[in-house]
């Protein structure tokens, strides 16, 4: 499709090289992707809120990163399946800009949030005395607060530059969203302020927030290797090894998406690695926690026990 003006009205949207003839599975696929992500993690806010033994900071920032996981996904997979269901791929340049911008309000949030779980596992292991002292309800709060707003100035600085992109020969995403590096590869001036911001925000936003939860988790790994009870190292690496999962994988696929250079194959290595950080993460994190954490299935056994006792 082809618009020859530095400002379209419309984006055409393709994704995985998309032929009209066999959109049933691609729709029934990302159907069953994000009712299960929504699902999941709707069960571990639900089971959060009416469990109050895990009333804890811990299972606040829990509770917080379910809730983004469902923001990323309902950012992206509801207009996808519109297009599949409709035929219809055009999108408005409203709604394209409105979806990348709240897209980066979710990345944003989660690489804070991601952060500020790492910090909570550090002062729980190694502060435990002090632990909710320095993590009140107050401080939990401003932080939760801080951390949105800042979520949403840092999209703002990064959707901008996508607005003075032209686009002299093509109008056409290979993708399945609206997204901002897609629109560079068809934009024929403004690329240069978009990769500047966006590497700049990569190291404030991103390699920040990863690098300090590194070093909370080698100062973890410090005190793990110096509990002399075999019982407790083993607790203590299991409530940390389930967030350094999540992080590891939250991160190298982020990576591959925005900082990877382009390339033959960059379109499809784009949108496999933005399905995984997007799509698939959220269904993932629920079970990692759930599957790997005593606390919630104490929790899940107690609160099936009640109905069944009722």
């Amino acid at each position: 499709m082809k618009n020859f003006t530095s400002f379209p009205t419309e984006f055409y949207i393709l994704p995985f090289s998309y032929t009209s003839d066999s959109p049933a599975f691609i729709f029934a696929l990302f159907t069953g992707i994000y009712l299960l992500g929504v699902l999941l993690n709707v069960l571990i806010v639900t089971l959060i809120y009416l469990d109050k033994q895990l009333h804890s900071p811990m299972y606040l920032f829990l509770c917080n990163l379910s809730f983004v996981d469902m923001f990323y996904t309902t950012t992206v997979i509801p207009k996808l399946l519109y297009m599949l269901s409709s035929r219809n791929h055009r999108v408005s340049f409203r709604q394209c800009f409105t979806q990348i911008f709240f897209f980066f309000v979710a990345a944003g949030t989660e690489d804070l949030l991601l952060f500020i779980m790492a910090y909570d596992r550090y002062v729980a292991i190694c502060k435990p005395l002090y632990y909710h002292t320095i993590l009140s309800n107050k401080v939990c709060s401003i932080c939760m607060g801080a951390m949105w707003i800042s979520a949403v100035f840092n999209s703002c600085f990064v959707t901008l530059p996508t607005l003075k992109m032209s686009f002299c020969h093509s109008t056409t995403i290979h993708h399945f969203y609206c997204d901002a590096k897609t629109l560079t590869k068809i934009s024929c001036a403004g690329n240069e302020l978009f990769y500047s911001v966006i590497y700049f925000e990569s190291i404030i936003l991103g390699f920040c927030p990863f690098l300090c939860s590194l070093t909370s988790y080698v100062k973890i790994l410090q005190v793990i290797f110096r509990i002399k009870s075999g019982d407790g190292r083993k607790k203590a690496f299991s409530t940390c090894s389930s967030h350094l999962t999540v992080i590891m994988l939250y991160y190298s696929t982020a990576i591959s998406v925005y900082l990877s250079p382009s390339h033959r194959y960059s379109d499809i290595l784009d949108q496999v690695c933005t399905l995984l950080f997007a799509t698939v993460t959220p269904i993932v994190n629920p079970l990692i926690y759930s599957l790997r954490n005593k606390d919630v299935k104490t929790a899940v056994r107690r609160l099936l026990w009640i109905k069944h006792q009722n």
